[in-house]
């Protein structure tokens, strides 16, 4: 059985999309135990672009599904996408053994908003199974370098809170340790999709300057 099939067999499909995105500054038993920022050494309409197509890629195996569930523009020319991903759990096996998380298949929803006149892409994401257990709320941001515009910075943060179960804190603190390996990933995936997204366009470079070619080469030969 597929992943994909494998999760879908344990009654976690889009029905469960119905948990609202919490916001990260909320005052609640949550603290904020993990955060990130990162140079990227390339324009934000390219970090933007490859952050839209970050998925599948080789560096993140464990996430295998991507599925679009809405995406509008507002009237003040903002993308939101609403997105579901389909991921294995990367936990170590002492995490899982502790919460007695036998199933390793989860579905995590994400909402973002790309705003190419402020240039800003805010990406909010959230675990929707295991919720009774595990709580992972996580915000991505991308701007551009304020002293540099050929450059954009990605400040990440996430809010982490394990319940019901002993050594709670403990736990926490591994999953973020998980999430600080998993965005290093993560950032190398982003440069692999602009380095993949850089060939692609300069393989229609050479396919379009190969095509007006023939057109010309043909009209010379007919003089």
């Amino acid at each position: 059985m597929n992943p994909r099939a494998k999760c879908t067999s344990l009654g976690l499909g889009h029905a469960v999309i119905s948990r609202r995105f919490p916001s990260l500054d909320r005052k609640t038993y949550k603290m904020k135990i993990w955060a990130s920022e990162h140079v990227f050494n390339h324009p934000w309409e390219t970090v933007t672009k490859a952050a839209m197509q970050k998925y599948p890629n080789p560096m993140n195996p464990s996430v295998f599904g991507v599925d679009v569930l809405d995406r509008s523009v507002d009237s003040e020319g903002r993308l939101h996408s609403t997105r579901l991903l389909s991921t294995e759990w990367g936990l170590p096996a002492i995490a899982k053994s502790i919460i007695g998380a036998t199933r390793t298949c989860t579905y995590v929803q994400e909402h973002s908003v790309v705003d190419p006149k402020q240039k800003t892409f805010e990406l909010q994401s959230t675990n929707i199974s295991f919720t009774n257990l595990v709580s992972v709320d996580e915000k991505l941001t991308y701007k551009p370098h304020p002293q540099d515009p050929e450059k954009t910075v990605l400040t990440q943060e996430a809010l982490i809170s394990v319940q019901g179960v002993s050594l709670s804190s403990y736990l926490e603190s591994l999953m973020a340790n998980t999430m600080s390996v998993n965005a290093s990933k993560g950032r190398e995936a982003m440069e692999w999709v602009i380095r993949r997204l850089n060939t692609e366009i300069e393989e229609l470079a050479v396919t379009a300057c190969g095509s007006i070619r023939v057109p010309m080469a043909a009209a010379v030969a007919d003089k």
